[in-house]
């Protein structure tokens, strides 16, 4: 089958189905569909090409001799590439000499009348009719189809009727791209506001308008109009306004955009504002959508047939469909798919595609969150899984010879370990520290070598670039590798032998400096693997914890002193060597930015129990410093041997002007945040402790943080050296080795390495290296999938903290009630952190009814009429009676905490102050006993009511079960990653970001 460019373009959805296998697609409906549908159409249709389970070819037909067609004089372009692909389909098969039927599907009536006969054996007929004669019982892309052609027919009608333009037209691309160009037009991404999505926009620049337009600040673009059918995530171009017309910001609080009518609270200094002229780049995704109740139908006084549905993600339009399954799907989320915007028309016009799940059910809200970041979460193929080792108890694996060879031999040499949480089963990493016959200190980190189980261009190697991580929600996670390497022959585990690539220093004896470093693939068999805990006991000298090693529990009493104090002063030198490298980086200006550290707590089933807030454990700097070691070290010796063409990570120093909040918050405690280098940075956050308060520098830390723009992977041959740096952990160049488990990134690090090595030692490069332009599409890709990953993990911490609180009784249940931080003011509010449940959210002073809050001499909060007076730290509230009371920043107040239930987008938290004076909670030993509600904690209460609701309609599914027959996937979250990640949690965000 050989589809023409209409039909790529207009069945994308149906041609991804992985019973539709083998399909020629031609380079020019390829480019058709690059040019005209967008970069995330474009993704689509490549990553289809590029999955070995679907089997599909490109056939570049413009470039072979009997196949190019020239263009005749006249010839409109849809007509030229509808017979280029026509004539690359005969040729095609006369090239299988005539024994291969073809099938061309199109959607133009001409061409099917005009070639349907022309060619014996090749067969031109239109897409419903190939679903109808070759897929009669593919039911679901019957009905996708059908979706589709409605939803063009209800286009051309309208279009038809319609005369009036809703937006002006775009300008052709030459102009646009002459224009950028010549200074006149600038271009950029287009960031719509959550909270004000019908009125701001802001355009962040990019390419070269972001050094050559000479402004400091993004672009705003205030109302739908100056939009111009332009979507959330869109590359734009904009025409600046006169300055005249230039427009600041809203700083008052919403919940949505008529707060910001009624408020009447001013907007901020004025700003770069313009319209959008162009679209050089559409955004275009699958959008999750609610369908309107019935009176909401009826409110919008249209044909049944023509709906509008509302998506899920606040900043994208709504989207008009034409379905008849609008009462059938009103309880439902759905996926929809926009196909056009005309001038013509108000809102987008799409298609139905699928039916996600109930509104309100945990696994549909998963499903959402999954589908609105683009996370796929297919099933590991059988071509994938019969690419994978063999270990059973029956054929269990083994070193083989030839790796014992090539290999250097660690198992006798060395005390290798590791040290994790509890319950930890994917290690990726292990330590060892020994002294050298000459005196000097040895030191090695030894990681998993994945690379020799996924060989480049395999099966499993597609899919895991296809994923770049593993992605963690709050009570599951989809692995990058399948369980049995990323659990098993990957993970080195206690007492059996592992496959490792190491990074061994020798050092100064004393001084610790580093003499000489050696890199190369070991054989490593893990004597302990600690826990976090056990190995500060042993660091801290109590010898009582040997009961907690069990590698030690059967050996007689003199061998088990000997091992332990063998293991005690490794962790000792290991630390020691871990405070002088850190040292060294404080002294060239390392960041510590979060501020909280957790123990992790397993029941029997190895499942996360709790997460108990703690004083950090020096251990955890020891390891943390012993992988910055290593990825510093391999970054170097990467970019030596392949200066072009290395993937090294990159944290670029933050905008001044980010700070100015942080800056504005410490004053206001009397301390000084210097913010000219991360040096200073560092020293000023250090010093600005409130001894009567650790809430205060918890704080800024976390304003810090989010001043700081993310780190990203790039190509070195993409960018200048002094552009290498990275800002927060003050290091000329970085990448990331330690985690190939669960990091695509860290595979391409390895097999960098691997050729650095084999370039060192004269031999042959066994691995062909991505070029530079190869590996910055690849970095591109990476990055995405991270920030989809960290935007669905945050996601799905919200889902749970909303389904926790939303079946508590505010007014009534304690754990509704709680302390409060004020850490911004606004207009016509305040923005607290609630260090309990680790939740931020706004608390507003002025209500809907534009009363305000008033405190009596109870401290018990109440509204009436009045006014709010903001200063720079404080805002006060006075009543039309003369009561006022103020709230300074960092203070503590009681909040009462609630949802706001949303039937079309996520839940939201919502935070009202009851009084003016911190919250005592009645029994301080349960307080200290668990101060904080993690994320584990709602889980386990949210999947039980789940659960429970499930058995009373007796449904009965095993989760856990289902999901690993089903996705070959661990349910659970990566113990592994939780010291890494666990620590943004406790000053987590419940909505993004809060308009400034």
């Amino acid at each position: 089958m050989i589809p023409d460019w209409k039909v790529v373009q207009d069945y994308l959805e149906i041609l991804e189905f992985p019973e539709l296998k083998g399909i020629i697609f031609m380079q020019t409906a390829c480019q058709t569909v690059q040019h005209q549908r967008g970069r995330r159409q474009y993704n689509k249709l490549r990553n289809l090409l590029k999955d070995a389970r679907h089997d599909c070819i490109l056939f570049a037909n413009e470039f072979q001799q009997y196949c190019y067609l020239p263009r005749e004089r006249g010839e409109s372009m849809e007509k030229w590439q509808t017979r280029s692909i026509y004539n690359a389909a005969v040729w095609y098969y006369h090239h299988c000499q005539d024994r291969m039927p073809i099938v061309m599907v199109t959607e133009d009536e001409e061409a099917i009348q005009q070639y349907g006969s022309e060619t014996e054996g090749v067969f031109v007929i239109s897409f419903k009719n190939y679903l109808d004669n070759f897929w009669p019982d593919l039911k679901a892309a019957h009905e996708l189809c059908d979706s589709i052609l409605q939803s063009r027919r209800e286009r051309e009608n309208e279009s038809q009727e319609s005369h009036g333009k809703e937006y002006a037209e775009h300008l052709p691309l030459e102009v646009l791209e002459a224009g950028i160009k010549s200074g006149r037009y600038i271009q950029g991404i287009l960031n719509v506001n959550k909270h004000r999505a019908q009125i701001e926009a802001f355009v962040r620049l990019q390419g070269a308008s972001c050094k050559d337009s000479g402004l400091v600040s993004d672009i705003l673009i205030h109302g739908m109009k100056a939009r111009n059918r332009s979507i959330h995530g869109d590359v734009v171009v904009v025409e600046l306004l006169p300055k005249n017309e230039w427009k600041g910001r809203t700083t008052a609080l919403c919940e949505n955009d008529s707060d910001d009518k009624a408020s009447g609270d001013p907007p901020s200094e004025p700003m770069p504002t313009g319209r959008v002229v162009g679209i050089l780049q559409k955004n275009w995704r699958d959008y999750v959508v609610t369908f309107p109740s019935k009176e909401e139908v009826q409110s919008q006084g249209r044909n049944a047939q023509k709906i509008l549905v509302t998506p899920w993600d606040y900043r994208i339009p709504k989207i008009r469909i034409s379905t008849q399954q609008a009462e059938a799907l009103q309880d439902f989320r759905v996926v929809v798919r926009i196909d056009s915007w005309e001038s013509t028309s108000v809102y987008p016009n799409g298609h139905f595609v699928r039916v996600l799940g109930r509104i309100g059910d945990l696994e549909g809200e998963i499903a959402t969150i999954l589908v609105e970041n683009s996370i796929s979460v297919v099933p590991f193929s059988e071509a994938q899984m019969c690419e994978m080792p063999v270990n059973t108890p029956g054929n269990p694996w083994k070193v083989s010879p030839e790796e014992e060879r090539e290999r250097k031999d660690l198992r006798e040499t060395h005390l290798v370990f590791s040290i994790d949480p509890k319950g930890c089963e994917d290690v990726d990493d292990t330590l060892s520290v020994r002294t050298l016959a000459n005196g000097s200190l040895e030191l090695g980190v030894h990681i998993a070598d994945v690379t020799h189980f996924v060989p480049p261009s395999s099966y499993i190697d597609t899919e895991a670039r296809t994923r770049a991580t593993t992605y963690y929600l709050a009570d599951r996670r989809y692995d990058m590798l399948p369980s049995i390497l990323s659990a098993d022959l990957c993970s080195l585990l206690g007492g059996v032998d592992r496959y490792a690539v190491s990074v061994i220093w020798e050092l100064d004896r004393t001084s610790y400096e580093i003499k000489n470093v050696w890199f190369g693939r070991t054989i490593i068999r893990s004597a302990y693997k600690l826990f976090y805990e056990v190995a500060q006991e042993l660091l801290d000298g109590n010898v009582s914890v040997v009961e907690d090693i069990p590698e030690l529990k059967n050996l007689d009493t003199k061998s088990r002193q000997a091992k332990l104090e063998e293991l005690a002063w490794a962790l000792g030198k290991l630390t020691d060597i871990a405070r002088h490298i850190r040292a060294k980086r404080d002294r060239c200006g390392a960041l510590e930015l979060e501020g909280v550290e957790v123990r992790v707590q397993l029941d029997e089933k190895k499942n996360i129990h709790d997460l108990i807030p703690k004083q950090p454990l020096e251990i955890h700097e020891t390891v943390a410093e012993c992988m910055i070691l290593a990825n510093h070290w391999v970054a170097r010796k990467i970019w030596e041997s392949f200066p072009h063409q290395a993937l090294l990570r990159q944290h670029p120093p933050p905008h001044q002007e980010f700070f100015s909040e942080l800056r504005e918050c410490a004053k206001a405690k009397g301390f000084f945040i210097d913010t000219r280098s991360n040096k200073t940075l560092a020293d000023s956050l250090d010093n600005a402790n409130d001894p009567n308060d650790p809430i205060v520098n918890r704080l800024l830390r976390s304003m810090a943080t989010q001043a700081m723009s993310n780190a990203l992977y790039f190509s070195t041959g993409s960018c200048a050296e002094e552009e290498f740096h990275h800002y927060g952990l003050a290091l000329d160049k970085y990448t990331h080795f330690t985690s190939p488990i669960r990091r695509y990134s860290d595979i391409v690090v390895h097999r960098l390495l691997m050729a650095a090595i084999s370039k060192d030692k004269k031999m042959e490069i066994k691995d062909n290296l991505l070029s530079n332009k190869d590996l910055e599409e690849l970095c591109r890709h990476i990055n995405n999938r991270n920030r989809a990953a960290q935007h669905s993990q945050k996601q799905s911490t919200e889902l749970f903290q909303c389904m926790y609180f939303k079946d508590k009784d505010p007014e009534n249940e304690e754990r509704c009630i709680s302390d409060g931080v004020i850490y911004s003011i606004r207009t016509n509010g305040v923005l607290v952190f609630i260090p309990r449940f680790g939740i931020k959210g706004a608390a507003y002073l002025r209500n809907k009814d534009g009363l305000v809050i008033s405190c009596g001499l109870d401290s018990r909060s109440e509204w009436k009429p009045g006014s709010l007076q903001r200063f720079q730290n404080k805002i006060t509230s006075t009543t039309t009676g003369g009561e006022s009371v103020t709230f300074h920043l960092f203070d503590h107040v009681t909040v009462r905490i609630s949802v706001q239930a949303s039937r079309c987008h996520s839940d939201t938290i919502r935070l009202e102050i009851i009084s003016n004076k911190p919250y005592m909670i009645p029994d301080t030993e349960l307080f200290h006993q668990s101060s904080l509600l993690l994320k584990s904690d709602l889980v386990k209460e949210v999947t039980r009511s789940v659960e429970e609701a499930q058995l009373a309609q007796e449904v009965k599914v095993n989760v856990i079960q289902e999901d690993y027959q089903k996705y070959c996937q661990t349910k659970g979250r990566s113990l592994y990653t939780l010291l890494e990640e666990i620590r943004d949690l406790a000053l987590l965000d419940v909505s993004n970001s809060y308009v400034m």
